[in-house]
C-alpha cells in the first residue's frame, strides 16, 4: 500500500463518501472508510484538513483527481450564498465535493440505484463486482462493459437486481458497440448527453443526469428525485435559479444531503 497525504480545506470526508453519489465505500468503526475508486483499493481517514490515503494506487495525481480538487468549491459556495435558501444546506453540508467517477461504472450504479435504496444498492454492486469484476488488491474491480455485454439475465440472477438486470445488460450492450459512447458524452452538451444516455432501456432523466453529474462531471447536471423534490418544494418552489445553473450540480448535491440528513434527523 502507498501513503498519500492530501490537504483539503473546508472539506468532509464522511459528507462526500456517504452523501450518495458512490456506493463501493464503507466506514469503520474509527471512522475512516475503506473501498473502491475505480480499481484502486484504498484506507481513507481524515484528520482537520488532511486526508490520508493508504492506497493500491500511488499516484497522487489519481487522487487529487478523484476528490475534484481541482474544481473551486469555495468560490461555487460564495456564489450560492447569495440565495437565502441555500445557506442553510451549505452550511450544514458544505464539505461535500462531487468525486470524478469512472463514466460507466457511475452509469450501471445509478441504473442499479432506481427505486432502491443504498444499502440493497451497495449490495447488488458489491456481487456484480465479485462475480463478474477482475481480482485487484483489496478485492474485485467493477466489471467493464464488455465483459457484461455477453451475459444473459440467467447470469446476472445471483445479483437479485430484479428488473434492473435487463436494463444493466442493455447498457453493457449498448457501451460495447459503440451505441453509447462515454468519450462522446464527455465532449457533448449536457442535454446531447442526456438523449445519448436515454437510449439506454430504462435510462430516464433522472438516471441520465445522476449519470452526467457523477460519472462526466457536468456541473450544470440537476439530478430529481423524491428527496430533491422535497428540496425544491421547501427551497425553491419557483425552480431553482437559472443564474447558477454552471452549478447546480454542485447546489444539487448540498440540497440533497441536507434534506435527506437532516430532515429526518428532526423527524427522528
Amino acid at each position: 500500500m502507498h501513503e498519500i497525504t492530501l490537504t483539503i480545506p473546508h472539506f468532509s470526508l464522511r459528507d462526500t463518501l456517504l452523501c450518495g453519489q458512490c456506493f463501493r465505500w464503507e466506514e469503520n468503526p474509527d471512522g475512516s472508510f475503506s473501498g473502491f475508486a475505480g480499481a484502486h483499493y484504498a484506507d481513507i481517514r481524515q484528520a482537520g484538513s488532511q486526508v490520508l490515503i493508504a492506497s493500491s494506487q500511488a499516484d497522487a495525481g489519481f487522487w487529487h483527481a478523484y476528490f475534484d480538487l481541482d474544481t473551486d468549491y469555495e468560490d461555487a459556495k460564495r456564489r450560492l450564498y447569495r440565495y437565502r435558501a441555500m445557506r442553510g444546506p451549505i452550511d450544514r453540508a458544505g464539505g461535500i465535493r462531487l468525486l470524478r467517477q469512472d463514466p460507466w461504472e457511475a452509469l450501471c450504479s445509478f441504473i442499479i440505484s432506481q427505486n432502491n435504496n443504498i444499502p440493497r444498492i451497495k449490495g447488488i454492486v458489491g456481487r456484480l463486482c465479485e462475480g463478474f469484476g477482475s481480482p485487484v488488491p483489496g478485492g474485485f474491480s467493477f466489471p467493464a462493459p464488455e465483459r457484461l455485454a455477453g451475459c444473459t439475465a440467467d447470469d446476472l440472477a445471483p445479483l437479485r437486481a430484479g428488473f434492473r438486470a435487463k436494463y444493466i445488460l442493455d447498457a453493457a450492450k449498448k457501451v460495447a458497440d459503440g451505441t453509447i459512447d462515454p468519450a462522446r458524452i464527455a465532449h457533448s452538451s449536457t442535454g446531447e448527453g442526456e438523449a445519448e444516455l436515454m437510449q439506454i432501456l430504462g435510462v430516464g432523466v433522472k438516471v441520465a443526469q445522476c449519470a452526467l453529474l457523477y460519472g462526466f462531471h457536468k456541473l450544470d447536471a440537476f439530478p430529481v428525485d423524491v428527496w430533491m423534490k422535497k428540496s425544491l418544494a421547501l427551497y425553491f418552489p419557483n425552480g431553482f435559479p437559472k443564474q447558477a445553473k454552471k452549478i447546480q450540480g454542485i447546489a444539487q448535491q448540498f440540497l440533497f444531503h441536507d434534506i435527506r440528513t437532516y430532515q429526518e434527523e428532526r423527524s427522528g
